[in-house]
Order: C-alpha cells, then sequence, then structure tokens
C-alpha cells in the first residue's frame, strides 16, 4: 500500500506561497518604496513565468535541465533587478521580497532534484546580498539565512525520499526473487511427492511379491518388473502423452513383446483438455491396432497442424545376431507397419 500526499495539494501549496511573495512585491511598489517600478515589476514577471513553468504538470518528475537553468537565471536575476532599487541604509520592508521568493524558487528547483543548481541560486543571493547590503549582517535580518535553509531542508528531505524509494524497488525485488524462489521449491517438493506416490501405488504389488518371495522371483516376475520399469520411465519422459487408455494399451503392447518409447518435448502443454482427450484416445487407437515389434510415439512442436506422431516398425532381421539385444538392431531391416499424425484440431 502506497501512502503519499496528491501531488495538487503540494503544487498548489507552492503556488500560494510563490504567489504570497508577489502580492508583498506589488505591495511594496504601491508604497513607493522602489524608486522606479519598472525593474521590479520586469522581475515579478520573470518570477512569475518562473513559477509557473517549474510547478506546471509538463514534463518527468526530475526537473529537465534547461527549465532549471531558466529559473536559475531568474534566481540571478531577480535580486538585481530588485536591489538596484532600493537603498541598503533603511529598512526597505516588504520591498525585499526578492529574498523569499528566490529561496522559494530554488527550493522548488531542489524538490525536482537539481540540487546543483539550486545551491549554486541560493549562493549567489547570499552573495549579492552581502555586496549590496555592504556586510553579512543582512543575511539574518532580510531572511537569506531562511531562503537557504528552505532549500537545505528540500535537498535532505529529497534525498531522503529518493533512497528510500530506491530501498523500497530493492526490497520489492528481493521478495519477487524470494516468492518465485519458495514457489520453485514447492514446485519442485510438490513435483516430487507426486512422483513418489505414483511409483508407489504402480509398483506396491510387486515389491510385496518381492518381499513375500525373498527376492526369489520367476521369469514371468522379473519381465513384469521390466514393465513396470518402463511405465515409471513413461510417467517421466512421456507425461502429456498418458492417460489410463495409453497406459493399458502401453502395457498390453510391451506383455506381448513390443518396445514402446513415449517422448513429450512439451507440444502439448497448452491444449485444452477435450483436444488432449481426443489425441490421447486416437493415440491408445493407434497402440491397440498395430501389431508393430517398435513403437514411438513422439510430440510435436506448437505451431504444427500435428500433435503427435506415432511410428510403428516390424522388424524382419535376425535379431539373435546383435549382441546388444532387440533395441540394437539395424532399423535397415525393419519395415514400417504404422505411420500416423494425429491432428491437434479435429477439422484439420
Amino acid at each position: 500500500m502506497n501512502i503519499g500526499v496528491p501531488r495538487y495539494l503540494i503544487v498548489g501549496m507552492a503556488a500560494l506561497f510563490s504567489g504570497y511573495h508577489l502580492v508583498l512585491g506589488v505591495y511594496a511598489l504601491t508604497r513607493g518604496t522602489p524608486e522606479h517600478a519598472g525593474p521590479v515589476v520586469v522581475g515579478m514577471a520573470l518570477y512569475l513565468a518562473a513559477t509557473v513553468l517549474s510547478l506546471g504538470p509538463w514534463g518527468p518528475s526530475r526537473m529537465p535541465f534547461w527549465m532549471a537553468s531558466f529559473c536559475l537565471a531568474v534566481a540571478i536575476a531577480l535580486p538585481l533587478l530588485v536591489t538596484r532599487q532600493l537603498d541598503p541604509s533603511v529598512s526597505n520592508g516588504y520591498a525585499t521580497w526578492h529574498i523569499a521568493a528566490v529561496g522559494t524558487l530554488m527550493t522548488i528547483v531542489s524538490t525536482r532534484r537539481r540540487h546543483s543548481i539550486a545551491w549554486v541560486g541560493v549562493a549567489f543571493l547570499v552573495f549579492q546580498t552581502v555586496v549590496w547590503s555592504g556586510g553579512p549582517t543582512a543575511l539574518v535580518s532580510i531572511g537569506v539565512v531562511g531562503s537557504v535553509s528552505w532549500v537545505a531542508v528540500s535537498h535532505i528531505l529529497s534525498s531522503g525520499m529518493a533512497k528510500a524509494m530506491r530501498d523500497a524497488q530493492r526490497f520489492a525485488f528481493a521478495e519477487r526473487e524470494a516468492t518465485n524462489w519458495q514457489a520453485a521449491q514447492e514446485a519442485h517438493v510438490f513435483e516430487r511427492q507426486f512422483r513418489l506416490d505414483q511409483t508407489s501405488a504402480m509398483a506396491l504389488s510387486m515389491l510385496r511379491d518381492i518381499q513375500q518371495t525373498e527376492g526369489r522371483l520367476s521369469d514371468a516376475q522379473r519381465q513384469e518388473c521390466l514393465h513396470l520399469e518402463g511405465a515409471i520411465r513413461d510417467e517421466i519422459r512421456g507425461r502429456k502423452l498418458l492417460n489410463d487408455a495409453v497406459r493399458d494399451q502401453v502395457m498390453a503392447a510391451r506383455r506381448r513383446g513390443a518396445t514402446v518409447t513415449l517422448l513429450d518435448e512439451g507440444g502439448l502443454d497448452d491444449m485444452p483438455d477435450d483436444a488432449l482427450d481426443r489425441v490421447l484416445n486416437q493415440l491408445a487407437a493407434a497402440l491397440a491396432s498395430t501389431a508393430a515389434d517398435k513403437v514411438i510415439a513422439r510430440t510435436v512442436p506448437e505451431g504444427s497442424d500435428t500433435a503427435i506422431t506415432v511410428v510403428g516398425l516390424r522388424t524382419t532381421g535376425d535379431e539373435s545376431d546383435s549382441a546388444l539385444g532387440p533395441d540394437a538392431s539395424d532399423d535397415e531391416d525393419d519395415e514400417v507397419d504404422l505411420w500416423l499424425e494425429i491432428k491437434r484440431d479435429v477439422t484439420a
């Protein structure tokens, strides 16, 4: 949750405060304190233009350099225009409105993250006031110290807020990373537990037989263990290619001596459930219809009209010559018994 002050409220307060300085300048003109009103009016116009420009809704939050340079030029010109019409040896009252005006303008510049330019502006104000008044005593009496303090406070607050924002962004990034890590860990734990439960359910009966016979299994039981191992591998390598019908047909094919390979390469991940059931049922029907010695079912990457390709090969050569067994026989001795492309869309 973000808690902050609305921008329009801050801008409105700054505009009222800046306008108050112009009111003081007009009041001084009506009292006839400046010797000539022309330069003072020009200074008022420049200050008004700089204030409107710096408080306007245009531009990024960080004041553009050209805008900050214009405000600095006004901060330099304003004291020169006003003090030339004043007598430094007497109390000028509200006629020194430009001191607070420059401080306010430079505070706005500092708030909009142009601190160096703001400090240059108040530094010139201090220097010009000392030269004009003939000594540093006027810095306190006409409010120059207050203007410098405003800029200092603005610099400290804006720098602190910027650091707080950077820290908040860093903490938010760390929180997202921690959340992602936690989600990944939970997914790993869930997947591991799911695999353990699934393996236990598939192999529990055979494990009990092994326990009861103390490991002395018959040839048929040993062959069934190999079939169960193949089924467990299918759950890992061909996850999306499996439903109950496909599992039954794969096991039936292996029990009659066929070699079945299921390879899920991610092509079915985004398929709707009804479409996925349709293509898997077609795969189960294809497995049931072939008497091939080798069957390979593989998913097709997205972007193709085909969802699954199924190839069934019938061995015609003499497999007994292969020292590595049936799986090592040369494919050149096999003939295609089944070739099927299962489409993603039933109308394709």
